[in-house]
C-alpha cells in the first residue's frame, strides 16, 4: 500500500499511547474541611476558658477549668463564693449566649447566600435583623407578656419571616435575584425599620427606652440562664436542620433549571430555608439586638479557605460565627475597661470595610452593575 493510499484510510492495529504524566493531586477539599473544623473546635476550646477568666474580676484559667470539672463531677475543686458566682452567674451565661448567637448568625448568612444565590446576602445587610428587631421592640414597648421567656422571640420571628419574604419577593426579576435590587431593598427595609423603632422610642417609657437602645446597639451584657434557655430551642433546631439541605443547596448553585432537572423542588427548598433563616435570625436578635456583618464575613472567609461546598460551609459557618462573636464580645467588654463597647458597634466597625471590599470585588468580576 502506497503512502497516498494509506493516508486516506484508517490504519488499524496497535497504536502507541502517549505517555501520560500523573499530575500532582491537589489537597482534597474534604481534607481541608476536616482540618479547618478541627482548628475551629480547638480555638473555641482555648478561647472559652480565657473569656471566662477575663474581666473586671479576673479568674485564672486553671481555676476556671477546676471549677468546670467540679461542677460536672470530674474532680477539680470549687472556688470561693465570689469567684463561683462570677463564673456561673455572669460569665458562662454570656459565653454560651455568644456561642449560640454567633453560630445562628453565621449559619443564617451562609443559608441566605445559598438561597438567594448571591454573595452579598446577609441578615443584617438586607434588613432581616432590623425587621426582627422591630418585632422585639414592639413586644417591649407594648408590654406584651403572653409567652413568658418566648414573648420577645415570637414577634421577632414573625417580623423576621415577613422581612425575608418581602426582600425575596422584591429582589427577584426574570427568575433570578438581582444584586442591585437586593441591596436597595435592604436599604429601604433598614430605613423603614429604623423609623418604626424611633416611633416606638417616642411612645415608650424610660425602662422601655433603655431596652430599645440595647436592641439598636447590640449587646450581651444582660445575658442570663433563662435567656439562654429561651433562645436554645430555636437556635438548636435551625442549626440541626440547616446541614440536611447542604446537597440541595450545592445543586441550586448550578442554577434553578439544572437543579429542577436533578430532582430538586426549588420553591419548596426556598420556603423551608427561608423559615430556617428567620428562625435563626430571630433567635439571635431576640437576645442580642442587632449584630451586623457576622453572617456576611464568616461564610466568605470559609469559602476562600475551603471552597463553596455547603456540606462544610454550613457547620463551618456556625463554628466560625461562634468563635468570631465570642472574640468580639470579649474585646467589647475589655478594650474600653471599665466601660463596655456595644457589640453591634464593634462588629459594624470591623465588618463594614470587608463589605466595601466585597462590593468592589463583585463589581470588578461582573464588569459593572449595568
Amino acid at each position: 500500500m502506497s503512502v497516498l493510499e494509506s493516508a486516506g484510510k484508517t490504519v488499524r492495529g496497535p497504536v502507541a499511547e502517549p505517555v501520560r504524566r500523573s499530575p500532582r493531586r491537589p489537597r482534597r477539599p474534604r481534607t481541608t474541611g476536616w482540618l479547618l473544623t478541627a482548628g475551629l473546635v480547638t480555638a473555641l476550646l482555648v478561647l472559652v476558658p480565657v473569656a471566662a477568666g477575663t474581666g473586671a474580676y479576673p479568674v485564672p484559667v486553671g481555676d476556671v477549668l477546676a471549677s468546670v470539672q467540679h461542677r460536672i463531677g470530674l474532680g477539680g475543686t470549687g472556688l470561693d463564693r465570689v469567684a463561683e458566682s462570677v463564673l456561673w452567674n455572669v460569665r458562662f451565661p454570656r459565653i454560651v449566649l455568644a456561642l449560640l448567637v454567633g453560630a445562628s448568625l453565621g449559619c443564617a448568612g451562609a443559608l441566605m447566600q445559598g438561597v438567594f444565590g448571591n454573595p452579598l446576602a446577609e441578615p443584617g445587610v438586607i434588613g432581616v435583623s432590623s425587621g426582627a428587631a422591630v418585632g422585639a421592640v414592639a413586644a417591649i414597648t407594648l408590654g406584651w407578656d403572653f409567652a413568658g421567656n418566648w414573648t420577645v422571640s415570637v414577634p421577632a420571628f414573625a417580623a423576621g419571616l415577613f422581612t425575608v419574604l418581602l426582600v425575596y419577593g422584591m429582589s427577584r426579576s426574570g427568575g433570578r435575584t438581582e444584586v442591585v435590587t437586593l441591596i436597595l431593598t435592604g436599604i429601604a427595609v433598614n430605613a423603614f425599620a429604623g423609623a418604626l423603632i424611633g416611633l416606638f422610642l417616642f411612645f415608650a417609657d424610660t425602662a422601655a427606652v433603655n431596652q430599645i437602645t440595647f436592641w439598636q446597639l447590640g449587646s450581651l451584657s444582660q445575658a442570663t440562664w433563662p435567656k439562654v434557655l429561651a433562645v436554645l430551642p430555636c437556635a438548636a433546631l435551625g442549626l440541626a436542620v440547616a446541614p440536611l439541605y447542604a446537597r440541595r443547596l450545592d445543586l441550586l448553585a448550578l442554577g434553578e433549571r439544572p437543579a429542577r432537572h436533578l430532582g430538586v423542588d426549588v420553591e419548596r427548598l426556598r420556603i423551608v430555608l427561608v423559615l430556617v433563616i428567620a428562625l435563626l435570625t430571630a433567635a439571635a436578635v431576640s437576645v442580642s439586638g442587632i449584630v451586623g456583618f457576622v453572617g456576611l464575613v464568616v461564610p466568605h472567609l470559609l469559602r476562600m479557605a475551603a471552597g463553596p461546598g455547603h456540606r462544610f460551609l454550613l457547620p463551618g459557618s456556625a463554628l466560625l460565627g461562634a468563635l468570631v462573636l465570642l472574640a468580639a464580645d470579649l474585646t467589647a467588654r475589655t478594650v474600653a475597661d471599665p466601660a463596655e463597647l456595644p457589640l453591634g458597634v464593634l462588629t459594624a466597625l470591623l465588618g463594614s470595610p470587608f463589605f466595601f471590599w466585597l462590593l468592589r470585588r463583585t463589581r470588578r468580576r461582573q464588569g459593572g452593575w449595568a
